[in-house]
């Protein structure tokens, strides 16, 4: 039998954007690496989000989760603090992806792309003292069969509320992406083929998940008619309440979507138009609420654009709105356009957070841009904040799970502070 490696695997924090309800989620990348390595490997996970870390606990090799850009230069602080103890250090994760080129330097070993079926040889090597440098498979995708279960026991599920409220588990059901959105870099990070995972074992995992409420994490589900009405079939028996980002608008589509337990979804709201309008009342109509995600600082974007915009979103009953400023992220059309004709001012990574603007917009000041993102959130949470808005859509969901039997009377210091004796009485039958 081979000797135990103890690894310690560690996501860094990151600031949050300042004025937002500030809740965090469980990390889905560094459980789904856990479960691609071998089983001498004993893992010891720390989320610096919701902890500290223990420089000092014993471990053989330290292993960097980063997701964000905005984690980047704290990643590469924890990586010195651990190889100053001596320790080796391995990178990996979507934003070492981004930013490889840098993180080299911090790093003994950087790991390029998805980890399925390739950590036995990257260990092997460190074993025999071996480590390369770089490990780099970008291109090179295994196939989709190798991905397992996500290692969610890592978790401290403590940690993981917000105010007493049960917060989602993240969960994915394919890998790629059919489209190439001009700010996007998943094209580049893996593949622009859709890679659905096999269907029984998606069913498997979904059903291993204890939590009852999940953010189906996938680019988009929209991406093939008959794989997403086969989800969502699978789904219904196992009376999941989920999110996702955007599916299909499509009768069949968003009837199965609603009796699979669709929550919310996040729909890109781009213009003024009538499309727009009508897609959300159709989300609506099958009782599916909507994220509505919104991009400021293209270049098609005039100051008066953006406030129309604004104005748009508060007449067609959005749930919820997430606004961001373009942050041009390495290997993506939008960082190249802009490096290409000067306008990036801006390196410092932590600024790479889609709330700081970082370069020279088109019609306007980099200060005017900064000022309408304030002006977009202030003006759309007036009258009801983030938080209300967000208690509204938990308690849609804690009533659709007392009527089909899964709700545990976990959230009732959220539901006492909300929305009145009615909902109270009911809640505490």
């Amino acid at each position: 039998m081979r000797e135990t490696i103890k690894m310690k695997l560690i996501y860094p924090r990151w600031e949050k954007l300042r004025g937002q309800t500030t809740f965090n989620l469980p990390p889905h990348g560094p459980v789904v690496f856990a479960a691609s390595l071998p089983e001498h490997v004993d893992v010891s996970f720390t989320d610096e989000n919701v902890e500290s870390i223990d420089f000092d606990e014993e471990c053989d090799l330290v292993a960097i989760s980063m997701m964000l850009s905005t984690q980047v230069k704290r990643g590469w602080a924890i990586a010195s603090e651990f190889r100053k103890r001596g320790k080796k250090v391995i990178f990996g994760g979507i934003a070492t992806m981004l930013h490889a080129e840098d993180t080299i330097h911090y790093a003994d070993s950087v790991f390029l792309g998805e980890s399925e079926g390739r950590m036995e040889q990257v260990l092997k090597d460190w074993e025999k003292g071996e480590l390369k440098k770089v490990y780099n498979y970008m291109g090179k995708l295994p196939p989709i069969e190798l991905v397992g279960p996500a290692r969610r026991d890592l978790y401290k599920r403590e940690l993981y509320n917000h105010k007493g409220v049960q917060m989602v588990d993240l969960f994915h059901a394919s890998r790629g992406c059919r489209f190439s959105c001009y700010p996007c870099a998943v094209s580049y990070l893996g593949g622009r083929a859709f890679r659905p995972r096999p269907m029984d074992k998606v069913v498997e995992e979904l059903a291993s998940i204890e939590n009852n409420r999940l953010f189906i994490v996938d680019n988009s589900l929209a991406q093939n008619k008959e794989w997403e009405m086969q989800l969502f079939r699978e789904m219904i028996p196992l009376k999941k309440k989920w999110i996702s980002h955007t599916i299909e608008d499509d009768p069949k589509i968003l009837d199965l979507a609603a009796q699979s337990g669709a929550w919310y979804v996040y729909q890109a709201v781009y213009d003024t138009s009538d499309y727009i309008r009508e897609r959300i009342k159709r989300y609506h109509s099958y009782g599916i609420g909507v994220e509505g995600t919104i991009l400021l600082g293209l270049d098609n974007q005039t100051e008066d654009d953006i406030k129309r915009l604004i104005d748009f979103l508060l007449d067609i009953d959005l749930d919820l709105a997430e606004f961001t400023v373009l942050s041009p992220f390495p290997h993506t059309k939008a960082y190249d356009d802009l490096l290409r004709q000067g306008r990036i001012f801006d390196h410092d990574w932590d600024n790479y957070n889609a709330g700081q603007v970082v370069y020279q917009p088109a019609h306007m000041s980099p200060e005017k841009l900064q000022e309408l993102y304030d002006y977009a959130w202030s003006t759309f949470y007036k009258d009801e904040s983030q938080e209300e808005k967000m208690t509204r859509l938990f308690i849609k969901v804690m009533m659709r799970e007392m009527e089909d039997g899964t709700w545990v009377p976990r959230d009732r210091r959220l539901i006492n502070k909300s929305f009145g004796k009615d909902i109270v009485r009911t809640i505490g039958r």
